[in-house]
């Protein structure tokens, strides 16, 4: 069943953007995944359609109205479209890996890209409305953060890469950040491939592989090992 993407924004114009190009956008172009862009302006208030109000109790920024956002929501997902319906937020969950491929095993997902101070909180309960982070940083809106949690998606979908174990010898997919990679030429700047590669014995090479994720692992994300951080905290946890 063809992967379906909804995009929920008030700059559709931004999609598909870089999904459009290399192996997402040839997978697009054939039909393995679909895309589509809704604009909530559409369902916006007066002859200005307006979409954002002045945050209840004072405050910086303004807020995207919950009548508004639920309206386009509304008209786009049928009340039965069981996809995730989910809004890229600072404060959401950190997306991961796990996350990315329980996505792709259904029939693909929702995306809200909130925009100013923030979303009415009442839309988030009322439309259930998953929130979902890609980074501890904040950015101008929810687009950049849908494409990430897409092409995460994309790229696993069959038939979008070329060679099926890339998809499963990457960070993450086996709880631990990937092993370097090498190729020609074999020196290189007084630079010479590690004695492992070059043996020939596949049972050596993955055991090479194996050490060296762990180490890497444990210098960069010990949090993954269930290892305190060296910076504190648990780590990878993300924002909009």
């Amino acid at each position: 069943m063809t992967f379906r993407a909804s995009i929920l924004t008030l700059y559709p114009e931004m999609f598909p953007g870089p999904l459009g190009a290399s192996l997402a956008g040839e997978g697009l172009r054939t039909g393995l995944w679909s895309l589509e862009a809704h604009q909530i302006r559409e369902h916006g208030i007066g002859r200005h359609r307006n979409v954002d109000d002045n945050p209840a109790g004072g405050g910086a920024g303004m807020v995207l109205r919950c009548d508004v956002l639920a309206a386009a929501i509304d008209a786009a997902v049928p009340a039965d479209d069981l996809r995730p319906r989910l809004l890229m937020s600072p404060r959401g969950r950190p997306l991961s890996q796990r996350m990315v491929r329980d996505y792709v095993a259904g029939d693909g997902v929702v995306i809200v890209c909130g925009r100013f101070e923030g979303v009415d909180e009442r839309v988030i309960e009322g439309r259930g409305l998953t929130e979902v982070s890609v980074g501890d940083y904040i950015l101008s809106g929810g687009e950049m953060a849908a494409m990430v949690l897409l092409d995460a998606c994309v790229r696993l979908i069959p038939g979008v890469m070329g060679k099926e174990a890339s998809g499963t010898e990457e960070s993450f997919e086996n709880g631990l950040l990937e092993y370097p990679h090498y190729t020609r030429p074999r020196e290189w700047e007084g630079r010479g491939l590690p004695e492992a590669l070059l043996s020939g014995d596949h049972a050596r090479i993955a055991r090479w592989r194996r050490e060296q994720a762990e180490a890497i692992t444990r210098e960069r994300r010990p949090d993954l090992l269930g290892l305190p951080s060296p910076l504190g905290g648990e780590g990878g946890s993300a924002k909009r």
